[in-house]
């Protein structure tokens, strides 16, 4: 038996942040680069940028600035932080739903094994 999930959060019904944007952000920390990210991610550097403005936006925090060069991008203070919860939060879940599946494996066990006839 396995159980699922998946974790995001939202406002007002959309997206503001979840594993996608976790992987975006984590692809720009990296490369440096929203057209890298994008690229190493095989998606367009639109639907990249979207998100990245959209979750922004919804949240009222930039997630990243320009280097002081100029020539490159890197995460804002803000946007570690929200990754390092998001991370706890999605790994406290985890965890929770591993015992509960180990916790569920043993309960289906010990329903179908029958009583002893002693």
């Amino acid at each position: 038996m396995e159980i699922k999930y998946k974790v995001w959060f939202e406002k007002d019904g959309k997206v503001i942040f979840g594993s996608g944007r976790r992987e975006l952000l984590r692809a720009v920390d990296t490369y440096n680069s929203l057209h890298a990210a994008a690229k190493h991610l095989n998606m367009s550097y639109r639907a990249a940028w979207g998100r990245l403005r959209a979750s922004e936006a919804r949240l009222g925090m930039k997630l990243v600035e320009p280097h002081p060069s100029g020539r490159a991008l890197h995460l804002t203070v803000e946007a570690r932080a929200l990754l390092k919860r998001f991370d706890e939060l999605d790994r406290e879940i985890s965890d929770l739903v591993c015992k509960t599946a180990q916790e569920m494996v043993v309960m289906d066990k010990t329903e179908a094994t029958p009583p002893s006839n002693k």
